[in-house]
């Protein structure tokens, strides 16, 4: 495991946001879903695909919380820029489960 110093972690802008949209993405490499996250005021909405097709459909995303990386550089993935990364976590087969708060926080709150 590599060590970081905790102020290397402070940079890492994890924020909450609120997936408004969420559609098929066939031109992905891997099975995907293109989503559309609202991250509040003063964020606004992102746009970002997802990997977790295998324990969700894109009609029980809709208004699904989720923790994603709002400060990274925007990623062409195919035929859609990225402006965020949505964070997950695998089972045992490898399938991804989304990281989601267990209550309703406000859009936008930061990971501390």
């Amino acid at each position: 495991m590599n060590e970081i110093e905790f102020s290397d972690f402070l940079k890492v802008e994890l924020r909450v946001g609120k997936i408004i949209e969420a559609t098929e993405f066939p031109e992905a490499r891997k099975p995907a879903f293109k989503l559309s996250i609202d991250f509040g005021e003063e964020i606004g909405v992102r746009k970002s695909s997802a990997q977790i097709t295998d324990h969700y459909a894109p009609e029980e995303l809709i208004g699904k919380l989720v923790l994603a990386v709002v400060n990274f550089p925007k990623k062409q993935i195919g035929p859609i820029m990225s402006e965020c990364l949505v964070t997950g976590i695998h089972d045992k087969e490898g399938k991804v489960f989304l990281c989601t708060p267990d209550g309703e926080v406000p859009l936008g709150s930061k990971l501390l």
